[in-house]
């Protein structure tokens, strides 16, 4: 049973990446009304996202090119998940920039005690 729910936390922190991207591209297709502007944050955004992860926090650690530990893993969490629920909010859903953050602080809670991380 453990087995499973830690599972399910893993896969529950794919998918809150997964999240990040795609609050960080809602954000930058409602950030303006120049669609000039809406292409670059929309689709820059994403970029500059996914390349922060590549290089600090891929696979755990383990897939990226400059693997963080500790307090710099989760201060990269911190700003990664932090910056999905800042997006949300930026683009006027508030509600939805306030799940978004417990869930995360839920699954890390989780991991910590499940030692995922």
């Amino acid at each position: 049973m453990l087995a499973t729910l830690k599972g399910a936390n893993a896969v529950l922190m794919f998918i809150l990446e997964l999240g990040v991207l795609a609050s960080v591209a809602y954000w930058g297709f409602t950030v303006s009304p120049n669609w000039v502007v809406k292409l670059l944050a929309g689709l820059g955004g994403p970029a500059l996202f996914i390349a922060v992860w590549a290089l600090f926090g891929a696979g755990g650690g383990a897939n990226a090119v400059v693997p963080l530990t500790g307090i710099a893993r989760a201060a990269l969490e911190i700003v990664w998940f932090g910056g999905g629920a800042l997006a949300l909010y930026a683009a006027g859903l508030a509600t939805p920039a306030v799940v978004f953050a417990t869930v995360f602080v839920v699954n890390a809670v989780l991991r910590i005690i499940w030692k995922q991380v």
